[in-house]
């Protein structure tokens, strides 16, 4: 799982020992069922069981792969429309195009981040390179939905594109985790991505044995994915494994441990934490297109078959 690596964690910034803060509790643990996205290619629906009010900022998540593919086989998405929302596509393993109408999009690889802001609508293609599909490889990455208030759900869209250079780097004090910050502010460092939500994204790498305490910004929710490998979350060490998703309580802090004993096939325990404020307004959901209101909703869609979310190209 390549993403972000150091291979000297002692050469990093150390984030501020978190053990006297008070630990958020696990309130329930789900398991991700697995489906199909676009031309065919599989996902594990993160969310899934979850409840909305507990996600909220949140609305959906996918976990892409981790799969293998040979030559040929690699698949994507046809275009499609989005309005309402940010989609936010992190690349772990990999290569991804993205391409949008209204001329955003690019290249993104391992550990690389495309955000953007549907807003007020547009339509949007994700698929692979044709060289990735020629000779096939690893694919592995997280696409998540955030949602956007009422006041800017009809914003003018918007690209960002993160590098895996810009993501903000430091290790635990005991050097024995990796944290990636992708956008917020957590533990003192500041992700690249700018958000219309006040939200956090972190990825962090637990090697075997070692423990991770996050301090967790205040009046934001926080959820934790286990994008692979087994531990323990909370302070009353409940087990998770590959493909769970965590809601966590109010507290202060975030702990993860590693265990001791990772598969053959995984190196550490990798995890997605995530965070925001609440919204806390009413969320019309039907496909591509988050909105307040049915009726936005059905507008979103008068407008798509009207072509004025743009146009394919």
């Amino acid at each position: 799982m390549p993403a972000t690596t150091v291979d000297d964690l002692t050469t990093l910034d150390r984030i501020p020992s978190a053990d006297r803060l008070r630990s958020r509790p696990v309130r329930s643990v789900t398991t991700a069922p697995r489906g199909f996205e676009g031309e065919g290619f599989p996902v594990r629906r993160a969310f899934a069981g979850v409840d909305v009010a507990d996600l909220d900022p949140f609305v959906h998540m996918d976990q892409m792969g981790e799969v293998e593919y040979a030559p040929g086989e690699p698949r994507g998405t046809s275009w499609h429309p989005h309005r309402g929302f940010e989609t936010v596509t992190y690349m772990i393993d990999g290569v991804m195009e993205h391409q949008d109408s209204e001329g955003g999009g690019g290249v993104i690889t391992n550990g690389d981040t495309q955000w953007m802001t549907a807003g007020s609508g547009l339509l949007h293609i994700e698929r692979p390179p044709e060289a990735l599909v020629a000779s096939g490889g690893l694919f592995h990455g997280i696409q998540l939905w955030v949602n956007l208030p009422s006041a800017q759900k009809m914003t003018d869209p918007r690209y960002q594109d993160l590098r895996a250079t810009e993501v903000a780097l430091a290790a635990s004090p005991d050097a024995g985790s990796l944290v990636r910050v992708i956008a917020g502010d957590v533990a003192g460092l500041r992700g690249p991505g700018s958000t219309h939500t006040p939200m956090a994204m972190v990825h962090a790498t637990v090697a075997p044995g070692a423990e991770l305490v996050l301090p967790w910004p205040e009046g934001f929710n926080a959820l934790a994915y286990v994008l692979a490998g087994d531990g323990e979350v909370g302070p009353d060490r409940r087990p998770v494994t590959s493909g769970q998703t965590v809601v966590l309580g109010s507290g202060e802090s975030v702990a993860v441990s590693a265990a001791a004993t990772q598969d053959s096939r995984t190196e550490a325990l990798e995890v997605l934490f995530l965070g925001g404020r609440p919204i806390r307004e009413p969320v019309a959901m039907m496909g591509p297109f988050v909105m307040n209101t049915r009726a936005e909703v059905l507008q979103a869609v008068e407008d798509f078959q009207a072509g004025r979310l743009g146009r394919a190209h």
